[in-house]
């Protein structure tokens, strides 16, 4: 059986999308492939994003490989899920779209990244359980 494709989206792919991918490849990517993209991107992936991954999860998102990516970068997908930044993808189709309303935590204290990168493990987990 071939696995679901996933493009997380946001503005400038730097970090709820990058978080998001990088917890997918450890938590569920027995079950799907999750990538990332942005519409606006960033020159790096947010400092705090890579150093609180690391920490609580022990994954260093740099040396995986992981960087700010256009949506022409990505594969055809069968899911795209936005972050919460109304980012519209036009050119991206996909069988389902969903919206996770995320607030971007960048410039807030480690409590509320901590906050966001939590509602995206709860929601990797309830994706991964309906695609199994």
């Amino acid at each position: 059986m071939t696995k679901a494709k996933v493009a997380f989206i946001c503005t400038h792919n730097s970090c709820r999308s990058q978080i998001a991918e990088a917890l997918d490849k450890k938590l569920a990517g027995d079950v799907f492939e999750s990538y990332s993209a942005g519409t606006d991107l960033k020159d790096q992936i947010n400092p705090d994003a890579v150093r609180l991954i690391k920490a609580h999860y022990g994954i260093d998102m740099l040396a995986n490989g992981q960087k700010p990516k256009t949506l022409a970068e990505l594969p055809s997908v069968d899911y795209v899920i936005t972050m919460g930044c109304e980012v519209r993808c036009p050119n991206l189709p996909a069988k389902k779209r969903v919206d996770w309303g995320l607030e971007d935590p960048t410039g807030q204290d480690d409590e509320t990244f901590l906050q966001v990168i939590n509602e995206i493990e709860s929601k990797i987990f309830k994706l991964k359980q309906e695609l199994s």
